[in-house]
């Protein structure tokens, strides 16, 4: 867990991710549209990913993308999308300092 909180404080939005996996590309490819620039960790290509993949599961985030903004887990696909469509996504990013616009 510990692993997990100090890699999900390194940027104002960090992305857990699997390489292979479409709606993680999805999410990847929204925040570099709006110029975020994020830090991603792609599981499946680091040493001890699964073990990431098992904390964040704990952590609260059963499913990937698991991002963060801020240093504060958002979710996974789902909750970043409702948050984009509901307007909130935007003042959010520029609360953490991911969006200077």
């Amino acid at each position: 867990m510990e692993r997990v909180t100090n890699l999900a404080s390194e940027r104002p939005v960090v992305i857990f991710s699997k390489s292979t996996c479409c709606m993680c590309h999805t999410i990847k490819t929204l925040f570099n549209e709006f110029g975020v620039n994020v830090a991603v960790h792609e599981l499946d290509e680091m040493p001890r990913g699964r073990e990431i993949e098992q904390a964040l599961s704990r952590f609260g985030c059963p499913t990937l993308p698991a991002v963060f903004i801020g240093g504060e887990l958002v979710g996974g696909a789902n909750e970043v999308m409702s948050l984009h469509l509901n307007r909130s996504l935007i003042p959010m990013l520029k609360r953490a300092g991911a969006l200077w616009v």
